[in-house]
């Protein structure tokens, strides 16, 4: 007989006790019914108490999950805006309600002129609910990108992104027929290449008088491709224009210091001390003439300059390296501008409309620079550009004036350079051979490397 031992007000514990003892015979039949029902009752409740948990713990779960997903998503959200003329990065914060503190911050942490924005360049940036900027690119290009990334201190880290793009050549080939850039442009070079080749031979060729039907030119340019997708144009290699007979070949070389120009064929820079002519495809409308009558004045009068016929607005350029001696307004020639090259040198623009800001008195100014731009100002009976060259305060024809000469590739240059001419010249050649062999196939065969390989 075993002897247990219970608290009195542990009834439950005592029957399943004495159960599991073998003791069951000791009570009634009622009490080990309802002692079973009391049991499933009990172990149901917590069957479902358990489930209920889980069931919360699952929700709980969910909802914590799809708040992490929702978080994650929110800050890898890019936007972007594309700017605008007159844009920068105070406003384009303001238009986005963005944080101007962020704004101040990312500008004093940027490297001198990373925010000179463009027109047409495209700004990203990530956000926090409170719309401080956690990170911004600015991407001047496809293959250029300036990165801001924000600290703990809330200042900003600058890295630059720069990718490297695939530089592929293409030959075109073009006779002109009614212009250089309708022509080219039948063959599919792009408008950026075609300012490039005129600003080639801007030097030796006036475009405006020169250009004659049949006139030809080949060239060998690079396509740039980033992921196997075409994103624009780089450097002209070779070019090569015949212009009434004339043939003018200019070649792209770089030299040890990673310093890079064209030069001829014997090594003369194609960058001549002065530009011909001071606009681009113009049309003289009067020329070097010291007996011609004014049409202003009515009476004979010398017309010591050349004039340019053009739209009102259209750019003028500096046709050498110089410095700004006079711009104002100046009797008959209303707004006009006196640029000195060097001691001996003067070039003069008159009757603009307005002027650049480079063009002010004192300053220097590159070729090429823009300096004003046409109008009508002074006695002028319509908008054209009046343009005068001098030598030791004596006026010139521009147009007929022999050019200082260019200066040449350095001794020390001079047969690397040589050597890869004559593979330039040699590849250019091939290239248009085949292409009058193919009927007009465009395709490159061969590389400068290749030539070299064949010799």
């Amino acid at each position: 007989m075993y002897t247990v031992r219970h608290r009195k007000d542990s009834f439950l514990g005592t029957i399943i006790t004495m159960a599991v003892l073998g003791q069951w015979r000791y009570f009634p039949k009622t009490h080990i019914a309802a002692i079973s029902l009391i049991t499933i009752i009990v172990f149901f409740a917590i069957g479902k108490s358990s489930d209920t948990q889980q069931k919360r713990e699952i929700q709980t779960l969910v909802l914590n999950s799809e708040a992490v997903v929702s978080s994650v998503a929110a800050v890898e959200t890019w936007q972007q805006t594309e700017l605008k003329s007159g844009d920068n990065l105070s406003r384009v914060f303001t238009r986005h309600s963005l944080s101007a503190a962020d704004a101040l911050a990312i500008a004093s942490s940027a490297p001198k002129r990373v925010l000179n924005l463009q027109p047409g360049q495209i700004i990203k940036w990530q956000s926090s609910e409170s719309n401080n900027v956690t990170r911004m690119r600015i991407e001047t290009s496809p293959l250029i990108a300036h990165v801001f990334e924000r600290t703990i201190e809330g200042d900003y880290d600058y890295q630059l992104d720069e990718k490297v793009a695939d530089r592929r050549p293409k030959f075109a080939h073009a006779t002109i027929k009614s212009s250089l850039f309708l022509d080219g442009a039948k063959q599919d070079i792009p408008q950026s290449t075609l300012i490039e080749l005129a600003g080639l031979f801007g030097w030796d060729i006036d475009f405006a008088l020169d250009i004659r039907p049949d006139d030809e030119f080949s060239l060998i340019y690079e396509e740039l491709f980033l992921d196997g997708e075409r994103i624009g144009f780089g450097n002209i290699l070779i070019a090569q224009f015949i212009n009434r007979g004339r043939e003018i070949t200019a070649i792209r070389y770089e030299d040890g210091k990673g310093d890079a120009q064209y030069y001829d064929p014997s090594g003369h820079s194609m960058r001549k001390e002065f530009l011909r002519n001071p606009i681009d495809f113009a049309r003289i409308s009067s020329r070097f003439n010291l007996k011609r009558k004014h049409p202003v004045l009515n009476k004979f009068r010398a017309h010591r300059g050349t004039d340019y016929a053009a739209r009102t607005g259209t750019p003028i350029k500096s046709t050498g390296d110089g410095k700004v001696i006079f711009a104002g307004r100046k009797g008959g020639f209303g707004n006009c501008v006196i640029v000195q090259h060097g001691s001996r040198y003067q070039t003069l623009y008159a009757h603009l409309s307005k002027f650049n800001r480079s063009a002010r008195k004192g300053r220097r100014v590159k070729q090429g620079q823009v300096i004003g731009y046409v109008g009508s100002t002074g006695l002028a009976t319509g908008p054209h550009l009046h343009f005068e060259f001098r030598v030791d305060g004596v006026h010139r024809d521009s147009l007929r004036i022999k050019l200082p000469k260019s200066r040449s590739i350095a001794k020390d240059q001079k047969s690397a350079y040589q050597a890869v001419a004559d593979r330039m010249i040699e590849w250019l050649k091939s290239q248009r051979d085949n292409v009058r062999a193919n009927d007009g196939s465009l395709s490159l065969t061969q590389s400068p490397s290749d030539l070299a390989d064949d010799a």
